[in-house]
């Protein structure tokens, strides 16, 4: 890839960017309400204190103002005051990231490897037993609502068998001994909301790299390579699958992309102290800068993703760069 695509498509993201930043202000405060009327319906503050508050916080200025001041702060790396934290935006951001990236990144890898697998083998045997039966399961796992998933984790292996802890990321007053005994613990919390959200990810994988592999393999030069008397493995390897890989890399890029701002729905059955949970905390109570902060990182994320999937892509397959990518 030349440096003069590289730019326009950086260009691109720029201003897809720019745009995402005005719709991220304009967005959170359309919703009906914010935290300074909640405290004021509560009966806990008088009007004085109400006033006080919305000074504080910028909240009695015209929304143009507030629209101004939101991005001379952005652009100094000021995301703002969580109104719930009373701490910087950015440093509660902080300190949820990891174990959202810890959860969903093994999810998403875990997810890659049994997902492509399923879709390779059920591609292979398409019309056989065993391709009915991947696509199948492939089918329900994809379908399968994630809290609805959670939820029966939960019963059968915590309430039932109590083979897991039911919630949260180490267990509540527990002293560790040393760092493997930590890492035990965490991985015990783990497992359970792993599997949920990598089960509907394979699904969804396999799925999609099937129907790639299909095209594929009906492609005149998998018939040409099979009569040069190539080994099915052979041809899998080196013709099938470099092919069949190319859409799959967008959809990886775009779930990456996603895994910063974390599953809400599965660390909230979980109670699992990442940013999609804080991110419904965020929306029940208000809270305009850490909404924003988390919906910023996660559309500049999916954007970044986007960017280097396009670079890879042109590097897997030149045929996009003859094309004018």
């Amino acid at each position: 890839m030349n440096k003069k695509r590289i730019a326009k498509k950086l260009l691109y993201a720029a201003i897809t960017i720019f745009f995402v930043l005005v719709f991220n202000y304009f967005l959170f405060r359309i919703l009906p309400g914010d935290i300074v009327s909640m405290l004021a319906r509560s009966g806990k503050t008088t009007p004085e204190m109400v006033a006080n508050i919305r000074e504080m916080y910028g909240l009695d200025l015209p929304w143009y103002q507030q629209f101004f001041v939101y991005l001379e702060n952005l652009f100094t790396g000021d995301l703002g005051t969580s109104f719930i934290y009373k701490k910087p935006v950015a440093e509660v951001i902080g300190s949820r990231i990891l174990p959202t990236v810890i959860l969903l990144g093994s999810a998403e890898i875990l997810a890659i490897v049994v997902g492509i697998i399923f879709g390779i083998v059920s591609a292979w045997k398409r019309g056989k037993p065993l391709d009915t039966g991947l696509l199948s399961t492939s089918l329900l796992l994809y379908s399968m609502p994630t809290f609805w998933l959670g939820m029966m984790l939960i019963l059968i292996f915590c309430v039932n068998l109590r083979l897991f802890p039911i919630n949260g990321m180490v267990t509540p007053g527990r002293v560790f001994i040393d760092t493997w005994a930590y890492i035990n613990d965490v991985v015990r919390h783990m497992i359970l909301p792993m599997a949920c959200m990598a089960m509907v990810m394979i699904g969804e994988y396999a799925i999609t790299m099937r129907s790639t592999m299909i095209d594929v393999l009906s492609e005149d030069y998998i018939t040409t390579a099979k009569a040069k008397g190539f080994s099915n493995g052979y041809v899998l390897r080196r013709h099938a699958m470099p092919n069949a890989m190319l859409p799959m890399i967008t959809l990886i890029a775009i779930n990456l992309g996603l895994i910063v701002g974390g599953a809400i729905q599965i660390e909230t059955v979980f109670s699992w102290p990442g940013l999609g949970n804080l991110m419904y905390g965020a929306l029940i109570n208000r809270d305009y800068p850490l909404l924003q902060g988390v919906f910023l990182l996660t559309t500049v994320t999916v954007i970044l993703a986007n960017f280097l999937s396009d670079i890879l892509y042109e590097v897997v397959d030149p045929r996009v760069k003859s094309m004018g990518g």
